[in-house]
């Protein structure tokens, strides 16, 4: 982010030798992220509408055939996988089933084991070569795009023959030019924040997709 942005986003830091006017200076700080977050929703869903509703596509398709979705991300993405994971398996509308969803950030025994043994580009390719088959779906979070192993799970994703979806910001970074990805969802911003809260707006509309798709296939998945 340009330092111009930053002056504007929080110009009580830039008070030189002045102690800031805290209640005005927060609350107008305030006012413009999320006047920011807003208008980078509203450009990204305007602009990306169509592959919205392909990676959902793809995503049922993969439901449909009785497979199952993976989720993979790391720090704040990998809550963001979780999250993923969560709303499938445990869908809070009633009628909607639940679904198979596995998040691949959350097994500490075995990301330790990989990253000691290994190394930590394999922590996710090590979980896709054990759990995973072909017609599977394979989703990673990450902010730039640009996390080795992500791209590593990626390549030993498509070797296997599994759907991939990837949700980065930025330019993409290797996840939108390597390839590897199916659908590749990219928030173009710099700031991580802004991109993390269009993800999160990002799955909860897929998960609704989804289940719209798969709403005259329930009982047969």
């Amino acid at each position: 982010m340009a330092s111009d942005e930053l002056k504007n986003l929080y110009p009580f830091l830039h008070l030189q030798g002045q102690e800031p006017s805290t209640i005005e200076d927060l609350a107008s700080s305030i006012e413009q992220k999320v006047a920011l977050g807003l208008a980078e929703k509203e450009r990204f869903f305007k602009e990306k509408a169509n592959e919205l509703v392909a990676v959902s596509q793809a995503i049922a398709a993969v439901y449909k055939d009785k497979k199952r979705m993976f989720a993979m991300g790391n720090g704040g993405s990998s809550c963001d996988a979780a999250h993923f994971a969560v709303e499938f398996q445990h869908p809070i509308t009633t009628g909607r089933p639940a679904l198979p969803a596995i998040c691949l950030s959350t097994d500490t025994a075995f990301i330790t084991a990989v990253a000691n043994d290994v190394g930590i580009d394999q922590i996710f390719s090590r979980q896709v070569e054990s759990l995973g088959s072909k017609g599977d779906g394979l989703i990673g979070f990450s902010t730039s795009g640009n996390s080795k192993n992500l791209i590593e799970a990626y390549r030993k994703a498509k070797e296997m023959g599994l759907t991939t979806i990837g949700l980065s910001g930025g330019d993409g970074g290797i996840m939108a030019s390597s390839g590897l990805v199916d659908h590749c969802l990219v928030v173009q911003t710099d700031s991580i924040h802004r991109v993390q809260e269009v993800h999160l707006v990002c799955y909860h509309i897929i998960w609704d997709l989804v289940h719209t798709l798969l709403a005259n296939h329930r009982g047969q998945i």
